[in-house]
């Protein structure tokens, strides 16, 4: 048995937690975003953030601390004081791909944040130049097997989300096809709209205008189920079954915030997340939610997310930087 005084004591640690959380925020709160003003994550933060301060009657601020493919920010927030007025609007980057794409980070994903609540999801396409008349990737797959190496995919290059996603792509599928990199994406579409290149890899928001204009043909979505709005589009995971990457985001806390914080953060945004104006919102800036998750389910989609990029990198052979 515990010693009375042990007993006592531990009593009035979380008897002290709770009202904390019951008066909890006192003070304006921050939110940590690890890209420039005006980026989509900035765009989604801003608009979580001004709920956020609504609901709970104080200012929710964002502090941009963009640099260093996500870094800057995630150590900032990291090494913040975890007394549940600093979160971090967190990216896969961040918190999955990072750890096993750099060598050393000045963080540790895993350890040294708490998680909040899951925000959003972000699919991407791989399309198609019309005139190679695929309207599958399982056709697509088909013809490169028969005559490797005579299709080339256009990416943002090896080490981009779109080119991890190409090299992914020819590892589970077997294929060869070509991966083409380039610095400014825009010049990757207008080579696959003429032909230079037959396939490319795109966001939603950045390929829906070519597939309107019939510009580009989608074939498959990176997601494990369809994108609201494009629910036509089959996933990669249909032809090869559990290949889902896409980005996606979600709110983390410095580890240590006290968990009665992080739970009433997460039933909040979890109500802000199901009310349908919000998920066109989301679907606009070419995310979907699926109405919020619980902490744990949080804490585990990271680590989940956090093995799935290990295996990925490994698999496509991307050397840490």
């Amino acid at each position: 048995m515990l010693p009375r005084i042990l007993i006592f004591w531990l009593s009035a640690i979380l008897t002290t937690t709770t009202v904390q959380a019951q008066s909890w925020p006192e003070r304006p709160v921050r939110i940590v975003v690890s890209q420039a003003a005006g980026s989509t994550p900035d765009i989604i933060c801003r608009i979580l953030a001004d709920k956020l301060s609504a609901a709970f009657g104080q200012q929710f601020f964002v502090e941009n601390r963009p640099g260093g493919a996500n870094i800057v920010g995630a150590q900032a927030a990291a090494k913040s004081p975890p007394d549940g007025y600093t979160f971090f609007f967190a990216t896969a980057a961040a918190l999955a791909s990072n750890p096993h794409t750099f060598k050393t980070l000045p963080y540790d994903p895993l350890r040294d944040f708490a998680p909040v609540s899951m925000i959003a999801k972000g699919p991407f396409f791989i399309l198609a130049n019309p005139a190679l008349k695929a309207s599958s990737l399982k056709e697509v797959i088909a013809r490169d097997k028969a005559d490797p190496g005579k299709m080339a995919i256009a990416t943002e290059g090896s080490r981009n989300f779109t080119g991890i996603l190409a090299g992914w792509l020819n590892r589970k599928a077997g294929t060869k096809l070509v991966e083409v990199p380039y610095t400014t994406i825009t010049n990757g579409v207008q080579d696959a709209i003429t032909g230079r290149v037959q396939l490319i890899s795109l966001p939603i928001t950045s390929a829906a205008p070519f597939i309107a204009s019939g510009e580009l043909t989608p074939l498959a979505v990176s997601s494990l189920k369809p994108m609201p709005k494009f629910e036509s589009i089959p996933p990669i995971a249909e032809t090869l079954p559990g290949v889902e990457l896409v980005g996606w985001f979600v709110l983390v806390a410095p580890a240590g915030t006290p968990e009665a914080i992080a739970q009433r953060v997460n039933q909040e945004m979890n109500k802000i997340l199901n009310d349908p104006a919000m998920r066109e919102r989301l679907v606009e800036l070419g995310f979907f939610s699926d109405g919020g998750e619980t902490v744990a389910a949080t804490g585990k989609f990271i680590k989940e997310q956090y093995e799935i990029w290990k295996e990925v990198v490994r698999d496509i052979g991307l050397e840490p930087q």
